[in-house]
């Protein structure tokens, strides 16, 4: 059975960092093509990075060197390093399986709160 688990969100003040992680059995991430994307209050679904099973890595303009996606193949879980963090980034961060949404399989996502 095909499962992701997303952890990591929380609360945080505006120039502060999180480290979100995506748990998956069922399937291994190292030969599957990944992703994160995030919903906002209101808004849809916005793709936000994705790595390939060959390690390439894509993000879109608006986290653009702030954030930073990997795989541990190990653990079997794709995370986002996520810096500088401003409140426009709160939303429900979500990780699924492809390069973008919509998802076939995601997880139940984890939200992020960036806030003074």
């Amino acid at each position: 059975e095909v499962r992701l688990v997303e952890s990591g969100g929380g609360f945080v003040q505006p120039g502060g960092s999180l480290r979100l992680s995506c748990a998956a059995s069922g399937f291994s991430v190292s030969s599957s093509q990944m992703s994160w994307a995030r919903q906002a209050p209101g808004k849809g679904l916005e793709w936000v990075s994705n790595i390939y099973s060959d390690g390439s890595t894509y993000y879109a303009d608006p986290i653009r060197g702030r954030f930073a996606i990997s795989r541990d193949n190990a653990k079997n879980t794709v995370n986002l390093q996520m810096n500088s963090l401003r409140p426009d980034d709160t939303a429900v961060y979500y990780c699924g399986i492809g390069a973008a949404p919509p998802y076939t399989y995601r997880g139940q996502g984890t939200q992020v709160t960036v806030s003074s």
